[in-house]
C-alpha cells in the first residue's frame, strides 16, 4: 500500500485517500456477500477463474515491486480520488482473491451468526486498511528511502509467491475439472 501513495503527500491527502479506499472496499464487500455468487452463476464463472486472474493480478503487481522497487502512480492532486477507489480500493485491495473469499464466507454462513461473524471481522479488516493506508506516510518517513526499497522488494517477493500459488491452485482445479468431464 505504501507504494502506491505518492511521495509528499499531505496527511489530510492520506487521510482522503484512507477513507475512499476504505469505504470503497466496505461497498465491494457488501455487493459481493449479498450477490457474488448470482453474478458469478449469471456470467458462469467458477470462482477458481477468479483464483488465476487474481494471481495473474498480483503477479504483474509483484514484478513491477521487483523492477522498480516500488508500484507508485505519478498522480496529480485531482486524480487522487481516483487511485483511492480504482485501483487502490479495486483491484489491488478487493480484488480476486477477496472476491473469492467473501464468496466461500457467505456459502460457509449458514446461520445470521454466521453472516455477523464475517462481516465483524470483514470490518476489522477495513479498519486495519484505513489505518495502514492513513499512517502510510508516517511509516515512509520512518523507514527511510532504503528502508522502503528493501520492504517493497521483500513484499514483491512474497506478493508473487502468493500470486503464483493463486495461479496454481486455480489453475490445478480448472485442470482437473475438465479433465473429469471427458
Amino acid at each position: 500500500m505504501l507504494g502506491m501513495l505518492p511521495h509528499g503527500m499531505t496527511p489530510a491527502e492520506a487521510e482522503n485517500i484512507a477513507r475512499r479506499s476504505s469505504l470503497t472496499i466496505l461497498v465491494a464487500f457488501v455487493v459481493v456477500f449479498a450477490l457474488g455468487e448470482v453474478v458469478l452463476h449469471f456470467f458462469g464463472i467458477n470462482e477458481h477463474s477468479l483464483k488465476v486472474i487474481g494471481g495473474v493480478v498480483l503477479l504483474l503487481m509483484a514484478l513491477e515491486m521487483l523492477r522498480h522497487g516500488r508500484t507508485e502512480m505519478p498522480i496529480s492532486a485531482s486524480r487522487q480520488e481516483d487511485i483511492a477507489v480504482i485501483p487502490l480500493g479495486i483491484p489491488i485491495l478487493f480484488g480476486a482473491g477477496l472476491f473469492t473469499t467473501v464468496i466461500i464466507f457467505r456459502q460457509q454462513a449458514h446461520s445470521l451468526w454466521d453472516v455477523t461473524i464475517s462481516t465483524a471481522a470483514f470490518l476489522l479488516n477495513t479498519a486495519a486498511v484505513y489505518l495502514a493506508l492513513r499512517y502510510a506516510m508516517q511509516v515512509r518517513e520512518m523507514l527511510g528511502e532504503t528502508g522502503e526499497k528493501v520492504v517493497t522488494k521483500l513484499m514483491g517477493i512474497l506478493t508473487g509467491a502468493i500470486a503464483v500459488q493463486f495461479i496454481l491452485d486455480g489453475a490445478t482445479i480448472l485442470v482437473l475439472q475438465i479433465l473429469n468431464t471427458d
